[in-house]
């Protein structure tokens, strides 16, 4: 009879215990969505206000206290962004170099990653140490080179010019060449042993275990190039050649055309950050894989 108290104590006791993990665990994963909702809250408020802004009238902009969601959802901000300013044009110059800019990334920094990580050659670790050194180089360092380099090239006022200096770049060297020394040697070994040349073993076999990487390289480069806008600037003089956050900051700018024109202003900022949500949400789910995998070898 004891022993069956006691060992009915000792589950209720146990589940007692198991009930007080249960409520500590609630507990503590409700103040994590409280405080991680709080920070969404934080991060997202100027994109919200940005985005709805966009849509809203002038009595709205200028309403005191300030109007989240307008009164009078309106597309007269875009209207006359698309009067002012020749959006098809320089959203196709930014659309333009940023492709070809994240395609040269993905091309160069993976060959020279793939070259890094599973070849052997004379002054390999020279360059290695060369890209380590090139991460540590602020970029506006650079920009006066770039500019002369470019200068004596004659290519400015050209697309050339947009696309050169930012064809390759320190990091995508440094990501790839990582990803890439987690590929298996013995894969690669039984495909040289079979007769495979290196360029079919890097095509076929690393490239497509590296796919992870490359999905967060193109989501870095892509929004790096579209939202870059002092080279731009520095580079080209000609109207035709600008991009969109040139366009737009030239023309916020401009106080013939930017006075009282807020809205217009937003409309425009609006249109700049839609490219850049459309690829993060394409890509997202190989950009959380590669996150989850960076430090699997």
């Amino acid at each position: 009879m004891s022993a069956t108290t006691d060992t009915s104590a000792t589950a209720t006791a146990r589940r007692d215990g198991y009930a007080a993990r249960d409520r500590r665990t609630r507990r503590t994963r409700g103040v994590t969505y409280v405080l991680l909702g709080l920070g969404l809250l934080i991060t997202t408020a100027p994109f919200l206000w940005m985005g709805l802004s966009a849509f809203k009238t002038p009595q709205d902009l200028s309403a005191s206290p300030p109007v989240w969601i307008p009164t009078d959802w309106t597309l007269a901000n875009f209207s006359k962004l698309f009067d002012l300013l020749d959006v098809p044009r320089y959203f196709f110059n930014s659309t333009l170099v940023a492709l070809i800019v994240t395609l040269c990334n993905l091309l160069f920094c993976s060959m020279l990653g793939y070259a890094l990580a599973k070849l052997n050659f004379a002054g390999k670790k020279v360059i290695f140490g060369v890209v380590m050194g090139a991460l540590m180089v602020p970029g506006n360092l650079m920009l006066m080179p770039q500019f002369v380099m470019v200068s004596k090239m004659n290519l400015l006022d050209t697309y050339a010019a947009l696309v050169l200096p930012s064809a390759a770049g320190a990091f995508g060297v440094f990501l790839m060449r990582q990803f890439m020394s987690a590929v298996p040697d013995e894969l690669l070994e039984a495909a040289r042993v079979d007769g495979a040349r290196e360029w079919y073993i890097f095509w076929r076999i690393v490239i497509p275990q590296v796919k992870p990487a490359l999905a967060t390289l193109s989501i870095f480069v892509f929004l790096g190039s579209w939202n870059n806008f002092l080279w731009p600037l520095i580079a080209t003089n000609d109207v035709e050649k600008y991009t969109l956050p040139v366009a737009l900051a030239t023309f916020a700018t401009d106080p013939t055309k930017a006075n009282g024109s807020n809205g217009v202003l937003m409309a425009g900022a609006f249109l700049v950050v839609l490219p850049v949500l459309a690829v993060f949400i394409v890509l997202q789910r190989y950009f959380t894989q590669s996150i989850a995998t960076a430090g699997i070898k």
